[in-house]
């Protein structure tokens, strides 16, 4: 019997991009459907987010980051432009009104879901953003090139999400109110059978619900 779980998931989230390959093991190796729920992040619902938090947390973030990656054998870099465009104020990142990348990526997450490829879309795409291999990831065709390697043509998609931007929009926004009543805000969070299992370190704890719920390999 093949079992489903449900990912809610950000393309500003380097621990959503640190879980991803362990996900796309998960779902070659096991009788299992990750269905991807793409999400804003936390710095565009909350927009004031990081103005507010404790100014010790981003620098050990990224330090925390860095150090998992390297623990998983992840390439990985901060992204050169990041996804979420953010300012100073007061010495505090605050989330700009202006938003070019977050929309566009968060809608195409949403509409390869759709078609059946969101878990290669955003292992790709996230590859692309966070793996520090390209400086302007958002330029010529490297995105285009990373939708291509999921199996899906960017030159198709860009005219669905502007065509279809309130429908895909309103589909996000249900990801997200569906993320909070399973009983979590933040992300990577995995929900399995109404239970959630929230950040990249709760994998393992997952793959054990899932193997006592009769979780077969391929």
């Amino acid at each position: 019997m093949t079992l489903s779980v449900d990912v809610y998931w950000s393309f500003r989230s380097p621990y959503s991009y640190l879980a991803t390959p362990r996900l796309v093991e998960l779902a070659a190796r096991y009788d299992l459907e990750v269905r991807v729920r793409v999400v804003y992040p936390i710095a565009v619902r909350i927009p004031d987010f990081f103005a507010t938090v404790n100014p010790l947390w981003p620098p050990y973030l990224v330090a925390d980051c860095k150090r998992l990656a390297e623990f998983h054998g992840v390439p990985f870099a901060w992204p050169r432009p990041d996804p979420v465009v953010q300012k100073l104020r007061d010495d505090r990142l605050v989330t700009a009104s202006e938003q070019p990348y977050i929309f566009r990526l968060t809608r195409l997450g949403q509409l390869a879901s759709e078609h059946g490829r969101g878990l290669p879309l955003i292992d790709e795409v996230s590859r692309l953003i966070w793996g520090g291999n390209v400086d302007g990831w958002n330029e010529g065709n490297h995105l285009a090139e990373a939708v291509a390697r999921a199996g899906l043509d960017l030159s198709e998609l860009d005219p669905i999400v502007e065509a279809e931007g309130e429908r895909l929009e309103a589909a996000i926004q249900g990801n997200q109110r569906d993320h909070e009543a399973a009983g979590h805000w933040g992300v990577p969070t995995c929900v399995f059978e109404d239970e959630p299992f929230f950040g990249q370190d709760r994998l393992d704890l997952l793959l054990w619900r899932m193997q006592q719920r009769g979780l077969a390999e391929r």
